[in-house]
């Protein structure tokens, strides 16, 4: 299977991209994002999946869903702040539209439970000064376990500044280790700053074990994912002169929702290295 989509290679039926968990050959975590035009609207049922409507550009989104409606201020994009966004549960009909154009995402997750229609303020969003040195980074905790209430759903943002090493050490979450490990499966979403003669790169770097290998080394520009069934991920590279964004999906069979990690232990020495480091004094990159 292939674990790099470039950009449109997901676009179906209205979306701009659609990966649901079958498409991406398991479980639980999907990714839908939407292009409105001005003026337009989408109409859709989140059937077995509890989503989260996300402006990535656009400050006028409005997302209605049992009976309310939402007006979401959203920001410029993704690298110009923080945005608010709006919970919504299984089985559910939504429309989500914008006046003047929008691009939006809407991370997902399969699930039981049926929770309420829920807005999250963009002010309420902890903002996460990770790493230091060329490992800085900034990630934006809003619908994180122990954060925001869900299901199954975990989803966060991160900001890599062109030169710095992002999701490093490599690190991976596929056994069911308790208090140690536990499986999630990932897509990461890109988006990759402009530079002054046009659109720039990153890299992503995804391997495995003897016992279940996978070998991904994929160049992403902005619009690319990657999915993570299992082995260790990163470094998510942000070349120099490009800053770097990605959206973190994930979910897994755990009733606890948790997020542990197990890092690679040939790679695993460097968290030691930052506390004699400072973060990197782009950080933070948005207005928070």
């Amino acid at each position: 299977m292939n674990h790099h989509l470039p950009a449109g290679s997901l676009a179906e039926d209205g979306w701009s991209l659609r990966l649901t968990p079958k498409q991406a050959g398991w479980t639980y975590s999907g990714l839908y994002n939407l292009d409105l035009a001005a003026g337009a609207s989408h109409t859709f049922s989140t059937g077995e999946e509890e989503l989260v409507v996300l402006p990535l550009s656009g400050q006028d989104v409005r997302v209605e869903c049992e009976g309310a409606a939402y007006d979401l201020t959203g920001r410029a994009d993704v690298f110009s702040g923080v945005s608010d966004f709006v919970y919504v549960p299984r089985d559910a009909e939504v429309t989500v539209s914008s006046r003047t154009g929008a691009r939006v995402a809407l991370p997902s997750a399969r699930c039981e439970r049926r929770l309420p229609v829920r807005y999250g303020p963009a002010d309420q969003v902890p903002v996460e000064l990770r790493g230091a040195g060329q490992c800085s980074r900034e990630v934006h905790n809003f619908a994180a376990a122990g954060v925001f209430e869900a299901d199954r759903l975990i989803a966060v943002e991160v900001l890599t500044p062109g030169g710095n090493w992002s999701s490093y050490p490599p690190h991976k979450h596929d056994e069911d280790r308790p208090g140690q490990e536990c499986p999630l499966e990932e897509i990461y979403y890109f988006e990759v700053a402009d530079g002054p003669t046009g659109p720039g790169v990153a890299y992503q770097r995804v391997y495995g074990t003897p016992e279940r290998p996978i070998d991904v080394l994929a160049e992403v520009r902005t619009g690319d994912v990657v999915t993570i069934p299992h082995g260790w991920h990163g470094p998510s590279m942000a070349v120099p002169g490009y800053d770097l964004y990605y959206l973190n999906v994930m979910a897994g069979p755990s009733p606890d929702r948790a997020w542990l990690i197990c890092d690679d232990p040939a790679h695993g020495w460097i968290r030691d290295t930052w506390t004699d480091q400072p973060v990197d004094p782009r950080l933070p990159m948005t207005n928070r």
